[in-house]
């Protein structure tokens, strides 16, 4: 049985819409932090978006405010929303489980022009990668 196998891709055009789904009780029952990372067709890999247990999430700069990501631990499901989908979204996207929990913060700033953007995890801050990743192609 493939692991935190990825589904939910396929082709759109820019500006579309997909969601992704991850669904596995093995890993997704018993994490507490998990999230979605993509490979681009030149083999970079990218961390996407990251939930942990008590709600905190974290985004890539290139997707924040496009893409959300949700967790149903009822269900043993992970999901990433993924609107206004551009060109260079372009990628294979899985899921990943094991991250480091809590997620991370931005550190205390007490001036006007606080950056509180905090990425999301690397690839190889997950302790295990989905199996199956889903294509997502985004075509102009």
């Amino acid at each position: 049985q493939v692991r935190l196998p990825a589904s939910g891709g396929g082709p759109v055009q820019a500006g579309g819409y997909l969601r992704l789904s991850c669904e596995d009780s093995r890993y997704i029952g018993s994490s507490d932090c998990m999230g979605w990372f993509r490979q681009f067709p030149g083999e970079e890999r990218e961390g996407v978006a990251a939930i942990d247990i008590d709600g905190a999430m974290r985004y890539a700069e290139s997707v924040e405010g496009r893409f959300t990501i949700a967790l149903d631990k009822t269900k043993n499901k992970l999901f990433l929303i993924m609107t206004n989908l551009k060109p260079e979204d372009t990628a294979t996207s899985y899921c990943a489980v094991n991250c480091p929990f809590p997620l991370p913060t931005a550190p205390p700033c007490s001036g006007n022009n606080c950056d509180t953007w905090v990425p999301p995890p690397s690839p190889h801050d997950f302790g295990i990668w989905g199996g199956q990743g889903t294509q997502v192609t985004v075509s102009s």
